[in-house]
């Protein structure tokens, strides 16, 4: 295996990398002649202290938490599609909204479609706060068989009938790779949920169609199982991906799960692809997503995805970490405070702003199918 630095790292940053190598009894040592492959890489191979090497997923663990380090490869030349050493950082636009090149977004709406005059009062309400897309299920993966699995086509319908009186953009999962055809007649960006991020057979589907695709990470996956996920979906083809961290299972029930601040500050260095911030899922408490949203942009998300519901107790899905619609305008205020923070641009359909250094987005840079 091989460690894979940033070609910035400093002297404190190399030392924490090599307090790693020793915790785990490996060395670090320049490869042999031929074997880097990476332009501009610094690239180290890991061998034996004297102990067997630990297996991949310890070494992954161990490494790429640090500051300074971007990978861990199999091989030399492996080069992920994914990684940050590929290219610029892609952007992903959609219907009105961008990720990622100094743009952010937001995404809002009720985690499933439930009555279609309904959605369409909640799509004005978030389209009136700041958000440019509107989130909704037709199909939904429950725990238990016996709760709400969504309208399916029916829900679907709806969204699209939304999608025509309100002009926002349509964000909705698919669970099967035999749906897929029925979404992207209403969706402008397919969600791959959390359930489905190891879905192989799902994600190689999507890897082929003219669509952006919102891959969330599982709430058990390791950043390097993340990726890997999005790489199933680049080397297919679709290079407009957007990452989801959306929290990851942990001992504790304060939350629902724990938003992983530090994996969106890795993933905006080790990859090109933007990453957004789910807080609803993290907190799984709506007195808690404001907070946990603005942490999410703070670590440098290119924005947020967020449940938000006219009357959440009577909500058929995650009623109880949805928000109102005056709640999300207070979190798209936060967000775009912190992103002028660090020169980026807030994108809020009729009410956008650009930031004066911020030139136009260079076709180059777009994510292409």
């Amino acid at each position: 295996m091989y460690l894979h630095l940033q070609s910035t790292i400093d002297d404190a940053q190399r030392a924490g990398v090599d307090a790693a190598a020793l915790q785990l009894g490996v060395r670090l040592v320049a490869p042999e002649s031929g074997a880097q492959l990476l332009e501009g890489a610094q690239l180290l191979e890991i061998v034996s202290a004297g102990v067997p090497v630990p297996e991949r997923g310890q070494v992954v663990s161990a490494f790429t938490v640090l500051p300074g380090v971007i990978e861990v490869l199999d091989r030399p030349g492996e080069q992920p599609l994914w990684s940050a050493t590929r290219r610029p950082s892609t952007v992903v636009e959609v219907a009105g909204a961008v990720f990622g090149g100094g743009r952010a977004s937001i995404i809002a709406g009720p985690c499933a479609v439930e009555d279609g005059g309904e959605l369409l009062e909640i799509a004005r309400a978030v389209q009136s706060r700041g958000a440019t897309l509107l989130r909704g299920g037709a199909f939904k993966p429950r725990s238990s068989p016996y709760s709400f699995q969504g309208l399916g086509q029916r829900g679907l319908q709806h969204l699209k009938d939304v999608r025509e009186s309100t002009g926002l953009g349509i964000v909705t999962e698919v669970l099967d790779p035999r749906e897929i055809e029925s979404v992207l007649e209403v969706a402008d960006m397919v969600q791959v949920g959390a359930r489905n991020m190891a879905n192989s057979s799902l994600l190689k589907e999507l890897g082929t169609v003219d669509r952006p695709v919102l891959l969330k990470r599982g709430f058990g996956a390791t950043v390097d199982e993340f990726l890997n996920a999005a790489e199933y979906l680049l080397c297919a083809g679709n290079t407009r991906v957007v990452l989801c961290e959306r929290g990851v299972r942990s001992f504790d029930q304060v939350t629902r799960n724990l938003l992983d601040v530090g994996a969106i500050a890795h993933l905006r260095g080790a990859t090109h692809l933007p990453i957004i911030a789910d807080p609803s899922h993290a907190a799984g408490r709506s007195d808690l997503v404001r907070a946990i949203g603005r942490a999410g942009m703070a670590a440098g998300a290119d924005g947020l995805m967020v449940e938000v519901h006219l009357d959440p107790s009577a909500a058929l899905s995650d009623g109880q970490q949805a928000i109102g619609p005056d709640e999300l305008e207070a979190l798209v205020a936060d967000a775009g405070v912190l992103c002028e923070l660090d020169g980026r641009t807030l994108l809020t359909g009729d009410h956008q702003t650009q930031h004066p250094s911020l030139p136009k987005i260079p076709t180059h840079l777009r994510g292409t199918a």
